[in-house]
């Protein structure tokens, strides 16, 4: 990259990083002391909270963490390692318990995208760009956790536009724009967004301005409930605790929601995609029966043995009755049970935004009225409520 490249690509980026968090840089501790605080709290065998760290080490602006640990993440958690053991007791306690956690692709992607910030911001360019091009094989690889992702495909596409590279950015377009499956219908403003960047590269033309990426809300909270009809994804029914933005696109920009990162967990226990962690959940389902038995029995006996022994002793029937109400608080703690050992394996990167914008407006994006006109890539978080109402 020339140095002019250089110095749009450094300009944009740093101008973005510069911009993160919802505090005053008087309220900031200084760097050097949240970085190493960061770096205190980090823990490899602690997966999902060390992926939030790493949220939290990018918002710092702690680029030399994010690629030291970062870069631990992927190669820790990118493999599904097969332990028959662990494989064959897991059956018999909650999902997930027994067995390490696996980034699911779209995290991998977006991490490398992360890494890719982090690169350019330490002006290593090259690094930059092959973590952009690492992003397209953590997509796609034919790993335990796999599939495409509309999300981390735009902004790849707006990272190698700012990194000087449109023939790169086009590929992404491209995918975006016509890989089967990839964008629904409610998707399809970002279709045509897509479509539109293609023939502005084509014709030689650059953005205009620079490209500005900012995250809108917090990625919702997950719920499940068993239901045994209807479903692909074993009996599990997995919902999100809050809504996900429409699609949207404008002249200037567009934005796409992670609803396609919550169907991913969703989907986790789908046999298509998982067969064996499918076949482990039915299997799991007798044992959980099994298990809730327990304090069925174990209630009643208190009950029966506690008025028998009333009985015996020729009481007046206050051990009975102390017994008849400790046995039924057992007995009712029988659905927890059963849900408990049903548990679906629901872990994955917590600190995200509900949804991600892409704009070239010099003040506001028209998709996104009521959020600033340059924040962090995806980390800082603007109300979802005022890009509703503006």
């Amino acid at each position: 990259m020339d140095e002019a490249m250089r110095a749009v690509a450094s300009s944009f980026l740093l101008a973005v990083l510069l911009t993160m968090g919802c505090q005053s840089a008087a309220d900031r501790t200084p760097q050097s002391a949240s970085c190493a605080e960061l770096e205190r709290g980090i823990n490899l065998s602690q997966s999902v909270a060390m992926l939030n760290r790493l949220t939290d080490a990018f918002a710092q602006r702690c680029h030399a963490t994010v690629i030291e640990y970062g870069t631990k993440a992927l190669e820790e958690y990118r493999h599904k390692t097969f332990h028959v053991i662990k494989e064959t007791f897991s059956i018999f306690l909650p999902d997930g318990t027994l067995t390490d956690y696996v980034l699911e692709s779209y995290e991998r992607g977006f991490l490398s995208l992360l890494l890719a910030v982090s690169y350019a911001n330490q002006h290593q360019y090259d690094d930059a760009k092959v973590e952009l091009r690492r992003m397209d094989h953590e997509l796609f690889s034919p790993l335990y956790n796999y599939g495409e992702d509309p999300v981390n495909i735009l902004i790849s596409a707006v990272l190698w536009e700012q990194l000087g590279e449109p023939g790169e950015a086009r590929v992404d377009w491209l995918r975006l724009r016509d890989i089967a499956g990839l964008l629904k219908k409610p998707d399809e403003p970002i279709r045509k967004f897509a479509e539109e960047q293609i023939r502005r590269i084509d014709e030689g033309k650059a953005p205009g301005s620079d490209w500005h990426l900012y995250g809108i809300g917090a990625f919702p909270g997950i719920d499940w409930d068993l239901k045994f009809t209807g479903l692909d994804t074993g009996y599990f029914l997995v919902t999100s605790r809050g809504g996900f933005l429409p699609a949207c696109a404008s002249e200037t920009g567009a934005l796409i929601s992670t609803r396609s990162w919550f169907e991913k967990i969703a989907m986790r226990h789908s046999g298509a995609y998982h067969p064996l962690l499918n076949v482990q959940t039915w299997v799991r389902l007798p044992i959980g029966t099994v298990y809730s038995f327990v304090p069925v029995a174990a209630g009643a006996g208190i009950a029966v043995g506690g008025c028998m022994l009333d009985a015996g002793s020729k009481g007046k029937g206050a051990l009975c009755e102390v017994s008849i109400r400790g046995g039924m608080i057992l007995m009712s703690t029988a659905p927890k049970v059963f849900n408990w050992a049903l548990e679906p394996d629901l872990r994955h990167w917590e600190r995200l935004p509900a949804a991600f914008v892409a704009t070239r407006a010099p003040t506001q994006e028209p998709c996104a009225p009521g959020a600033p006109s340059l924040t962090i890539l995806g980390l800082q978080t603007v109300s979802e409520e005022s890009v509703k109402h503006g």
